[in-house]
């Protein structure tokens, strides 16, 4: 892969080529791409979303936006010094215009929109809509599915759902938010389809990224990226963006040291055990006079916050410029924190988070009632849709498509495509909406 190939400014339906060297540098179009993430309704519904502890009413616990808006101040750090490196060993970008802040513009971008598809409650968000399904009422509709449908649904993927909300073709909004390829490649970080299913040593092949629905346009991105085909026998995959590595490591970075904080914070973590474990992030950095002066828990959680984000923002750099080459042929199959210095440390964090926040009585029983929630509103919809679509609405039916957007009702769509729209709303509502849909329905029944 090649660094002027991967940094495209191409939109969805362009028809000539976009030049670094003639963007307008007062709105360059990578801030374009942040402008309307911004704006757009999918990414302010993330302030009702849970980023550790659903349906959480604590004012200092973090939400899915501020979460986001972390992780791209994080990632916007990462581009830039990254930026800074690669302009001086690849020194025809700045004879094409480009600057530092272009990747770190892109980082930024692509890590704002990073948990765009995520649905509520969490993670189990995606777990509950594969359950139903999978071992659910759902279960109907397998032999109506090619086996790759399927998979999108089974394995519901916030991911996917993030490239499908970026990209998707609306009547009148033709390429969704018609984002740059060079964000789009490195928003995506499972660049592959949901199928074949298997394990290997690489980072990038974890999850799925890509609906069956969003191939073609998927497909188109990559060859314009210059991404590196991995699939076999026809299948589709690709070699990360390089720029994917470092939203990652942004995600990684903030979700390891501010969940943590998160759970001291909620009393889930006992404050001198917890700062122990901060310290030793620290300590080649550590002003220990600075330190002891602090008199508050929370001016001391945030001086050791700060310091821990700064050293790993710096180890993530220092794995990625070291490692730049295999990452441009398509061969370091790791995330940066994997390989650095601190590893060890980080490990022994995200073990504490697990034990200590993450199965906490109170995250598991609001997960569980997310379950229930998630499950009956995707039973309510599909039948109300299905039924639609076959002609047989009963009046129940017609009620609860009064609750769905238009585009739902629409009865000329393929059942893949009824059947993930649906889901794909459930995913967009919030923690409160769901819930709110939810005691709705009980009480229409």
């Amino acid at each position: 892969m090649n660094w002027s190939q991967l940094l495209s400014l191409k939109r969805f339906g362009d028809t000539e080529k976009r030049l670094r060297i003639n963007q307008d540098e007062t709105r360059l179009g990578f801030e374009v791409d942040y402008d309307r993430i911004i704006f757009s309704d999918s990414f302010r519904s993330l302030q009702d979303k849970t980023q550790v502890v659903p349906l959480s009413k604590t004012d200092f616990v973090h939400t899915r936006l501020t979460h986001s808006l972390e992780v791209s101040v994080v990632a916007r750090s990462l581009g830039r010094i990254v930026g800074e490196q690669v302009l001086r060993n690849h020194t025809n970008l700045r004879q094409e215009g480009f600057k530092i802040n272009d990747f770190g513009a892109i980082v930024a971008t692509a890590a704002l929109a990073h948990d765009i598809g995520n649905p509520p409650f969490g993670h189990n968000g995606e777990k509950a809509i594969g359950e139903y399904f999978k071992n659910g009422k759902g279960q109907i509709y397998k032999d109506k599915l090619t086996p790759k449908q399927w998979q999108d649904l089974i394995d519901f993927e916030g991911n996917a759902n993030g490239f499908k909300i970026l990209s998707e073709n609306k009547e009148g909004v033709e390429g969704g938010l018609r984002l740059s390829y060079a964000t789009l490649g490195a928003f995506i970080k499972y660049p592959k389809e949901s199928l074949p299913k298997k394990p290997t040593n690489q980072i990038a092949d974890k999850k799925f990224g890509i609906f069956q629905s969003e191939i073609p346009f998927f497909t188109d991105v990559a060859k314009e990226l210059g991404l590196i085909s991995s699939g076999e026998n026809g299948n589709v995959a690709y070699k990360r963006h390089p720029l994917a590595y470092l939203v990652e490591a942004a995600d990684d970075i903030c979700y390891t040291i501010i969940d943590f904080e998160d759970g001291i914070n909620l009393g889930l973590i006992e404050e001198e055990f917890a700062l122990e474990y901060l310290i030793k992030l620290v300590k080649d950095t550590i002003n220990s006079k600075k330190y002891h002066q602090l008199k508050y828990k929370k001016d001391r959680l945030s001086y050791l916050r700060a310091l821990a984000i700064g050293n790993l923002i710096n180890e993530a750099v220092a794995v990625f410029l070291e490692n730049e080459q295999a990452i441009l042929k398509g061969e370091y199959p790791y995330s940066l924190l994997e390989k650095c210095k601190y590893e060890a440390q980080i490990n022994d964090i995200i073990k504490i988070s697990v034990e200590k926040i993450y199965k906490s009585r109170e995250v598991v029983e609001k997960e569980l009632a997310g379950y229930t929630v998630i499950a009956k509103l995707l039973n309510v919809f599909l039948t109300a849709v299905h039924n639609n679509f076959n002609n047989c609405l009963t009046n129940y039916d017609k009620l609860i498509l009064h609750l769905l957007p238009e585009n739902l009702a629409e009865n000329n769509k393929s059942l893949y495509v009824r059947t993930l729209n649906t889901c794909r709303y459930v995913a967009s509502l919030t923690d409160g909406f769901a819930l709110q849909l939810y005691k709705k329905i009980k009480a229409e029944q």
